[in-house]
C-alpha cells in the first residue's frame, strides 16, 4: 500500500509512475488527497476541543477544591458541548479514515524508474538469453504425451479426483517432482536461506498483508465456513510472518525460503496454451522471500535473480530474463523479472520464475519495520521469487531432454532421484 504521505507530498511523480502501469483510475489519487486533507483538518479540530475539554476539566477541579462551586457548574454545563462536539467529530473522523483506506487499497505500487512502458507481455523487455535451444528430432512429443508414454503424470485421474488442473504424479514422475523440491530448498540453504514449513491456508489479514487481497481476490480458492483462503503462494504466509512486527537493523537481510502447493483458480484460462502442465490448479513451488534494509534491496534483487538463474543453469535448461513492462507487472510489484526456458517440444518460451522487489508497499500493509541507526523505526523493503515452480520445469526438462531411448536425469538430480533415466 503507498503512504498516503508520500501521495500527497509527490502527487505529478505518483501520477507518472502509474500511468506507466497504465492504471486506469488516475482520479483515486486526488481522492486520495482530498480524503487525507479532511482526515487532517478533522484531526486537528478534534485535538484543539479536545483540548479545551481537558483545560475545562482541570479549571472545574480546582474551582471546586477551592469552594468555587457555582462557577464550577457554570463551566462544567459548558463543558457538555465539548462532549457532543468530540463524540461527532470522532464519528466523522473514523468515516473519513474508513473511506480513505478503502481507496488507498485501490492504488498499486509505483514500478522503478527502469521500469518500460507497455501494456502486453510482448512489450517486455528481454535482459538476456543463456544456453543454446536444443535440436530435436521431428518425431519430438510434447511432456503430456512423454508423461503419458512413460506412465509419468495423469491427467484425466485428477480430472477424475478434482477436475481439470490437478494431475497426479506417479513411479519416476512423483520422484522427479520430489526430487526437483529437495534440490531447490538444499541450494537455497547454500545461499543462506533459512527454511520455513508454513500453513497452506491463510487468513484475510495475511492475505491483504501481502497484496492479493482485494486484488486478487476472485483468483484464490476461499474457504467460506471459515473465511480462509488456500495460498497462491508461500510468499503470503512466509512475509506475513514479520507482520506487525519491528526487526533490528542488524536483522536485515531477513533470508526466509519455503516449498508449498500453491492454488490458484485462473479462471479463464483455456486453450493449447495451458495444456498438460502450462497451467495448472494447484502445483508445487519452493520461494524465496527477503526482508531488507531500503538502501539494499535493488542489489539483493539482482542476487535473487542471479540464484533462479543458477538452478536454471545447473540443469541445463536454456533461458531468458525478463523485465517486466509496465502493463504487465503485478499490482504489487515495483520492479519484476520473469524467467523462462525454452521448450525445444512445443517451440515457446515457458515461464517459470518472477522475482520481485515490492518496496515499501508490503511492509506499509503488514506494518513491517526495523529500528534504524537513529533508533527511529522504518519500514523494511520485502522482495520474493520462485526458486523454482516445479510445473514448466518438469515440462521442459522432460521435452528437452527426451531421446530414442528415454528421457535423461540432470546429472544435479541423480543424488535426488536415484535413476539417470526414464525409460
Amino acid at each position: 500500500m503507498l503512504q498516503v504521505s508520500y501521495i500527497r507530498e509527490n502527487r505529478e511523480h505518483v501520477l507518472e509512475r502509474l500511468a506507466v502501469k497504465n492504471f486506469k483510475q488516475p482520479e483515486l489519487v486526488d481522492e486520495v488527497i482530498k480524503l487525507d486533507e479532511q482526515r487532517r483538518q478533522t484531526q486537528n479540530t478534534l485535538d484543539g476541543i479536545s483540548a479545551e475539554s481537558n483545560a475545562a476539566a482541570k479549571q472545574i477541579g480546582e474551582l471546586m477544591r477551592t469552594g468555587k462551586k457555582e462557577e464550577a457548574e457554570a463551566i462544567k454545563s459548558k463543558s457538555n458541548t465539548y462532549k457532543e462536539d468530540i463524540k461527532k467529530l470522532s464519528e466523522q473522523l473514523s468515516s473519513i479514515e474508513q473511506e480513505l483506506q478503502q481507496k488507498t487499497v485501490l492504488l498499486p505500487n509505483l514500478p522503478h524508474v527502469s521500469v518500460p512502458k507497455g501494456s502486453t507481455p510482448e512489450e517486455n523487455e528481454v535482459v538476456l538469453e543463456h544456453g543454446a535451444r536444443p535440436e530435436l528430432p521431428a518425431n519430438a512429443l510434447p511432456h503430456w504425451e512423454l508423461a503419458a508414454k512413460y506412465n509419468l503424470i495423469d491427467f484425466e485421474l485428477g480430472v477424475k479426483i478434482t477436475g481439470a488442473g490437478f494431475p497426479v504424479y506417479k513411479g519416476k514422475g512423483a520422484k522427479l517432482q520430489r526430487a526437483l523440491i529437495a534440490f531447490f530448498l538444499d541450494e537455497a540453504e547454500k545461499a543462506g536461506y533459512d527454511e520455513r514449513m508454513v500453513p497452506h491456508v491463510v487468513n484475510e489479514a495475511s492475505g491483504f498483508g501481502t497484496g492479493q487481497l482485494p486484488d486478487k481476490e476472485g483468483q484464490m480458492y476461499h474457504v467460506g465456513v471459515d473465511n480462509l483462503y488456500l495460498i497462491p503462494t508461500a510468499e503470503v504466509p512466509i512475509t506475513n510472518l514479520y507482520r506487525d512486527v519491528i526487526l533490528k537493523a542488524d536483522e536485515l537481510p531477513v533470508q526466509n525460503c519455503g516449498y508449498t502447493p500453491c492454488f490458484r483458480r485462473e479462471a479463464g484460462s483455456y486453450g493449447a496454451h495451458v495444456r498438460g502442465l502450462n497451467r495448472l490448479h494447484q502445483f508445487d513451488k519452493v520461494e524465496l522471500v527477503q526482508v531488507t534494509h531500503p538502501d539494499q534491496s535493488y542489489e539483493v534483487l539482482e542476487q535473487m535473480s542471479a540464484h533462479v538463474q543458477g538452478l536454471l543453469q545447473k540443469l541445463g535448461l536454456p533461458y531468458r530474463v525478463l523485465r517486466l513492462c509496465g502493463g504487465d507487472m503485478s499490482f504489487t510489484a515495483a520492479l519484476t523479472y520473469d524467467m523462462e526456458t525454452w521448450s525445444a517440444a512445443q517451440q515457446r518460451w515457458l515461464e517459470v520464475s518472477s522475482v520481485s522487489n515490492f518496496e515499501t508497499f508490503q511492509s506499509n500493509r503488514l506494518k513491517l519495520r526495523f529500528r534504524n541507526s537513529e533508533g527511529k523505526t522504518q519500514l523494511a523493503h520485502t522482495l520474493n521469487g520462485s526458486a523454482l515452480a516445479l510445473p514448466r520445469i518438469v515440462a521442459t526438462l522432460l521435452e528437452n531432454n527426451q531421446t530414442e531411448t528415454g528421457i535423461k536425469i540432470p546429472e544435479v538430480l541423480v543424488p535426488y532421484t536415484k535413476f539417470e533415466w526414464i525409460d
